[in-house]
């Protein structure tokens, strides 16, 4: 015997995806303001909505037009003739830019050229008036290029160059950070003569007995020639002792303090050979004992 099926309850409507969201529908369902459509439809019933009706209207309308029109005419005729005439000062100053670019070219290859040729003169004029000493003075003035034994150093910025604090540097007048500056370099390079180093060579830049090193902004000049970090310094001459010198040194404790306040990385090691280049530029003076003057021999004093 069959049984009755039971009563269910009429099953409610699935919930809309965009229940959630009221607002957004409210905002899409009257995307216009009620005051606004009330104000349209006066004006269609009084029948100002749309284009103007009266002749004047209309004129003032097609006079607007007209002038918008002729703007725009005008305009465009005008850049259609001035296009030209800007296209052709366009090249021309193009041209005159190239022109200059290679006369600078060639007044700076003249000037190498120059600079190398005043170079090797300095350096035939040392060789010749040496004497039998020639070959030393041109090693010691940088001269002439250099090979054999040394040693190798490199310092480098910290890799954070934004420390601070106390330290070697704390009382030299510029900011203590993890930079290298051209005061810590002119001491490296103080402290590599002083242990014995023949010959001294920064980022392959020569130096001599008239070489400044100084700072122009974060950068490091070596007579006058800008260097970027990691500073190669090669030097000529016993690479273990001026090794050991340099370290034992006041200049090499200096820079082992550097590397330990600011982090400032430095490697030295020996090395059975370097080549070092000549210096690209020399200064040749003679020196000569100065006569004792007419007050020296009045008074019977003189120089020696």
């Amino acid at each position: 015997m069959s049984q009755p099926s039971p009563d269910r309850s009429t099953a409610s409507p699935p919930v809309r995806p965009d229940a959630s969201m009221s607002l957004l529908n409210n905002v899409m369902d009257h995307s216009l303001d009620e005051g606004y459509a009330e104000a349209s439809a006066r004006r269609r019933a009084d029948g100002s909505a749309g284009l103007p009706r009266t002749l004047m209207s209309k004129l003032g309308l097609a006079a607007g037009l007209v002038v918008a029109a002729l703007v725009v005419t005008l305009g465009a005729a005008e850049a259609r003739i001035s296009a030209p005439v800007v296209a052709k000062e366009r090249e021309e100053l193009i041209d005159r830019i190239e022109a200059e670019t290679e006369a600078a070219d060639t007044l700076e290859s003249d000037v190498d050229e120059l600079r190398s040729d005043v170079s090797e003169r300095q350096r035939k004029a040392l060789e010749e008036h040496g004497g039998d000493q020639g070959q030393l003075v041109a090693l010691l003035s940088g001269a002439t290029p250099v090979e054999g034994p040394g040693m190798k150093l490199v310092v480098d910025d910290a890799k954070d160059t934004d420390q601070g604090g106390g330290g070697p540097r704390e009382s030299s007048g510029f900011a203590d950070t993890g930079r290298v500056r051209d005061r810590d370099m002119q001491r490296v390079v103080n402290g590599l003569w002083e242990s014995g180093a023949e010959a001294i060579a920064i980022n392959g830049q020569r130096l001599t007995a008239l070489s400044a090193i100084r700072a122009a902004g974060d950068a490091i000049l070596v007579d006058n020639r800008p260097l970027v970090p990691p500073y190669t310094v090669l030097a000529v001459g016993d690479g273990e002792k001026l090794t050991t010198a340099f370290g034992d040194s006041a200049d090499g404790q200096y820079l082992q303090a550097l590397k330990e306040s600011f982090d400032i990385r430095t490697s030295i090691s020996e090395q059975p050979k370097v080549r070092l280049p000549a210096a690209p530029s020399l200064i040749v003076r003679t020196a000569e004992p100065k006569a004792a003057g007419r007050g020296a021999a009045d008074t019977g004093k003189g120089t020696s």
